[in-house]
């Protein structure tokens, strides 16, 4: 049984001013009600290029994950044509005729155990509830782990765009982890090797975000803490991130070619073994808010 798309149930929603009653979020998560609107979260902002020495931007990246979880990076060594490459092909992928995206389903059924593919989450959350939000999900590193059957044919650039990313990718996080340990007082190689070293898979999730015509009372991706070591964000210019401080609800500054990084839940066994939770970093619970008229990948 093909499932149904949340791009498909937009098309048909667009011209009436209602969604099905499972994407409506109960008034607690309803980005209407909660976010403190006008304000802008800042986020600390690190430079990775200009720093005179790297016990400053060791201190900074350490400060920042233990008092946020969160935090943007600029300067970071990934050419702007690096992030403008993966993010095109991200949304021809999603403007491809239907059955053109399906070739590239997640395996259904009881038996299946892949979290690859493109896809919309089937299950509801404990509430009911579903996220305004389809996604294409695979594997980019190390090359033994990757199947090229989840990577599309189309866009023709697919392949290379995610290749390049990959290898641009791996030097940044390699320079978070190493900040990260040395934050720790560890070896710098420490954190890497707890998770996972040179093993260390990387994901790739490209999440779409259809116009909503009740943005109001729907959310794209639901409030979660992220189950990663580490999940490095590439944003756009559309306005969505917001993140939990203070009991209320902010958006986060969007920063052109910045990457935004957030502390994940994986890494709190690492933390654990190092530093007996004396030095804890925080993973912030964030989610994505969506748009009337405007979509979003």
């Amino acid at each position: 049984m093909e499932a149904v798309r949340v791009q498909a149930i937009a098309s048909l929603s667009k011209c009436m001013d209602t969604i099905p009653s499972e994407f409506i979020r109960s008034e607690n998560e309803q980005p209407a009600i909660t976010t403190v609107h006008g304000m802008v979260l800042e986020v600390p902002v690190i430079d990775l290029g200009s720093w005179p020495d790297e016990e400053n931007l060791v201190r900074s990246i350490a400060d920042a994950s233990r008092e946020w979880g969160i935090f943007q990076v600029v300067n970071h060594g990934m050419h702007t044509d690096v992030i403008s490459k993966l993010q095109k092909v991200g949304k021809e992928f999603f403007e491809l005729p239907q059955e053109e995206k399906e070739v590239y389903a997640k395996p259904h059924g009881a038996q299946s155990t892949s979290v690859e593919g493109y896809g919309t989450k089937l299950q509801k959350e404990v509430e009911g509830k579903k996220g305004w939000v389809d996604h294409l999900f695979h594997k980019i590193w190390p090359p033994s782990a990757i199947n090229y059957h989840f990577w599309p044919k189309n866009p023709p650039a697919y392949r290379e765009a995610n290749e390049e990313y990959a290898e641009k990718l791996r030097g940044v996080v390699d320079k978070l982890f190493k900040s990260l340990s040395l934050g720790l007082g560890v070896e710098g190689h420490e954190l890497k090797d707890a998770v996972g070293g040179e093993d260390l898979i990387y994901l790739m999730k490209i999440n779409y975000y259809p116009p909503c015509p009740r943005p109001d009372l729907a959310l794209g991706v639901v409030p979660h803490t992220d189950m990663s070591t580490i999940t490095i964000l590439v944003p756009n210019e559309v306005q969505g991130l917001q993140v939990f401080k203070d009991d209320h609800w902010y958006d986060v500054k969007y920063i052109p070619n910045a990457l935004i990084i957030h502390i994940g839940d994986q890494i709190e066994v690492p933390f654990f073994f190092f530093t007996s939770h004396i030095y804890n970093f925080n993973y912030t619970c964030h989610w994505l808010y969506i748009h009337n008229h405007v979509k979003s990948v």
